[in-house]
């Protein structure tokens, strides 16, 4: 016979096993950012350049045979008749417009050549650091600006949409020191340093960046001495909805639940279906892994279903049965069918 010791001991071992993750940290394009002053907030327009699978309206006055939509091959080049092939990839709407003018003067009188765009292709932006899933993502754009005669201004997604898209930050985030390197195709864009802490906080937060395809972004670890209010941290638009818990024992639902990011602990057990009657609340183990691999183990009171302690993804809660509960399950065992006499005291 074993001991409720060693059955708790067991359990922990095989909860830890089943939630223990692997994690490779990826090296980072970035250096440490500088420290944050009110001159590394961009709010400058962003130059949208051409790529593969743009949608262009071309028009050129007077020649019907030259006007239509036309898409962007891969190989970034698009087809007029008798010019033959032109290179689109890595130009704004504008330098399109000037070379394909240029392209057609030998061939027509006073050739007057608007281009717009007409549908813009998926963004492709690269997510890194403290992100819930770092890596590439694709973003959807939304629809052109007066895309035939005016500024060619386009609407595309924003820095807080990609931080979603990555599963959002982690609570180790410093989202003080958001860094975003714009693409550009000679590479000499200088990277901006985003506080939305301050988006958070501040009534004269600056707007959300805007993305561009190419563009990749860097959320830094929090060292030192961090002010960052973790809950109100936790319900921004930039975190995770949800955090995986598993709660085990004595609840209705064990096995692994998705809680809302500011949930304290008694709040993972009322979503796992809440204590059974065998449960002991007075010592609910509780277990979290830390950020260099150690295990935190405490015991936490939950008799009365209220705590202040935030859940992180990942975390452990082993609820208990009662010592009463195991002696009385015990001997049902030992006694075998003469056991069911003792089930009217259960």
């Amino acid at each position: 016979m074993t001991s409720p010791t060693f059955q708790h001991s067991l359990l922990l071992t095989i909860v830890l096993a089943m939630t223990f993750r692997a994690s490779a940290s990826a090296q980072s394009l970035f250096t440490s950012p500088p420290p944050l002053t009110a001159t590394t907030r961009s709010t400058e327009p962003r130059t949208y350049f051409l790529g593969p699978g743009d949608v262009l309206d071309i028009k050129v006055y007077d020649y019907e045979e030259y006007t239509g939509t036309q898409i962007i091959l891969p190989d970034g080049t698009i087809t007029l008749p008798l010019v033959g092939r032109v290179v689109a990839i890595h130009k704004t709407p504008d330098a399109l417009t000037q070379e394909v003018t240029a392209r057609l003067k030998p061939l027509l009188k006073n050739p007057v050549v608007t281009i717009g765009l007409n549908k813009l292709r998926p963004l492709r932006v690269n997510v890194s650091g403290e992100v819930q899933r770092p890596g590439p993502i694709q973003l959807q754009s939304l629809a052109p600006v007066n895309a035939i005669g005016g500024t060619n201004q386009v609407l595309t997604p924003t820095l807080t949409e990609a931080l979603l898209q990555a599963g959002g930050v982690n609570r180790n985030a410093d989202i003080r020191r958001v860094v975003l390197k714009r693409y550009s195709p000679d590479g000499d864009a200088a990277p901006v340093i985003v506080n939305l802490w301050e988006a958070l906080r501040s009534e004269n937060a600056s707007t959300d960046q805007t993305l561009m395809d190419g563009d990749t972004i860097f959320v830094p670890k929090a060292e030192g001495d961090n002010s960052i209010d973790r809950r109100i941290m936790a319900r921004a638009v930039f975190s995770p909805k949800t955090v995986r818990v598993r709660v085990v024992g004595e609840v209705q639902k064990p096995g692994e639940v998705e809680v809302p990011p500011d949930s304290t602990l008694s709040s993972a057990v009322a979503i796992a279906g809440g204590p059974t009657e065998k449960a002991r609340l007075s010592k609910v183990t509780f277990v979290r892994m830390n950020e260099n691999g150690k295990v935190d183990r405490r015991d936490i009171d939950l008799r009365n279903l209220t705590d202040d302690q935030q859940v992180q993804d990942g975390d452990v809660l082993i609820v208990h049965k009662s010592m009463g509960r195991n002696l009385l399950d015990i001997g049902s065992q030992l006694l075998g069918p003469f056991g069911v006499f003792l089930n009217i005291f259960k």
